[in-house]
């Protein structure tokens, strides 16, 4: 997994506010030292190559491909230190140190979200709401996220799970709300932006991977429906993904495990 940046201030400096000269260039003097770095690995990577067998050497490959992944990362990386940064009128945010407040420190992630597509920062998000073993501070709510999303058919621990399930969707709804009021083009960005939400469970009770629950928001697609599948064989999730490809004009007819594009979505 790529390291997430997890203080929204940390994401809000790195996307708006400009560094001054001397501390991009010592951006910029790192990045080289870490392509140096990985010039003398490789180096010593490649007289190694010839003392190994044929498979070795298809590993070794596959991490000569990996490095120049990399150093391609690295030089984005330069980049952006030099490049400057869109002027806005929004304030820092002030990071909540309380781990506890899932949904508070979700809304502070929405509203970076909403500014980095609206300055067209950047055109690929991706955020991930990771439930604790803390008691999220929500009227009603007295035992942890990870506790309640296992709650072996107790019905007082789907009570508060659905509590907390409503609040993250509250606050899912809030980012929607302000993509459809930026205009973009004449345009709400709503409507040049997919935004897909859900979770990596059916079931978060017994860890099942089927019949995951997904919601799709944006992209000029028909909404306000529900789309239910034959839990014994549903519809592939990559299905969806294929779709979401198409409609950002890619021209592709699969990915992993697809069959073709989700049957039933149509444009709005």
């Amino acid at each position: 997994m790529i390291p997430a940046d997890i203080l929204p201030s940390k994401v809000f400096a790195r996307l708006f506010l400009e560094g001054s000269a001397a501390e991009v260039q010592s951006q910029v003097r790192r990045l080289r030292d870490g392509r140096s770095v990985l010039d003398q690995v490789g180096e010593r990577a490649r007289q190694l190559q010839r003392e190994i067998s044929t498979a070795d050497r298809a590993k070794l490959e596959q991490y000569f491909a990996a490095v120049r992944e990399l150093e391609q990362r690295m030089l984005l990386g330069e980049e952006w230190a030099q490049k400057p940064k869109p002027k806005i009128d929004a304030h820092p945010p002030v990071d909540i140190a309380d781990k506890a407040d899932l949904i508070g420190r979700t809304r502070l992630m929405y509203d970076l979200v909403h500014l980095a597509l609206q300055t067209d920062s950047t055109r690929l998000i991706t955020l991930q709401i990771q439930g604790t073993a803390l008691v999220p501070p929500l009227s009603g709510v007295s035992r942890d996220h990870h506790n309640l999303s296992h709650h072996g058919q107790d019905p007082e621990k789907i009570k508060q799970l659905r509590l907390v399930e409503e609040a993250q969707l509250e606050a899912l709804a809030g980012l929607l709300g302000k993509l459809k009021e930026t205009a973009e083009e004449g345009r709400p960005l709503l409507d040049s932006t997919l935004v897909l939400f859900g979770s990596n469970l059916g079931n978060g009770n017994s860890h099942d991977t089927k019949n995951m629950p997904m919601v799709l928001a944006g992209g000029r697609f028909k909404h306000g429906q529900h789309l239910a599948f034959d839990p014994a064989n549903n519809a592939p999730l990559c299905n969806l993904f294929v779709s979401m490809l198409q409609r950002l004009g890619l021209e592709v007819d699969s990915f992993a495990s697809s069959t073709g594009t989700l049957s039933g979505l149509a444009s709005g």
